[in-house]
């Protein structure tokens, strides 16, 4: 007999993510992580508004991985059991099932 698994519990309303500044790339301004923590790119300030609002978007995704509906790896996103190539994929774009959720219900500063 098998079992599943709970994922694993990245944050509660208490605690929040850990947020580490790094270079991300042209038009990156967050990821999140499968360990539970958000990349921000260096040259936004996490308290600005910019910054809030990626981190908000961020935590979405860590909200659906969390659920198990999101995660990914180096060539593909799987999203509610469905697995998406990363080639030739837009990152962020709004019409992703997974960015559709994250932009619905981020905070706007």
């Amino acid at each position: 007999m098998a079992f599943k698994m709970k994922p694993p519990s990245f944050h509660n309303e208490d605690q929040q993510p850990e947020i580490i500044k790094k270079n991300l790339g042209k038009d990156i301004i967050a990821e999140a992580n499968q360990d539970g923590t958000i990349f921000l790119d260096k040259s936004v300030d996490k308290n600005s508004k910019l910054g809030k609002e990626a981190i908000s978007h961020e935590k979405v995704h860590l909200d659906q991985m969390e659920r198990g509906d999101l995660s990914y790896d180096d060539s593909y996103v799987y999203w509610k059991g469905k697995k998406y190539s990363r080639a030739n994929m837009k990152e962020g774009a709004k019409n992703l099932p997974w960015e559709k959720e994250a932009y619905k219900k981020e905070k706007k500063s």
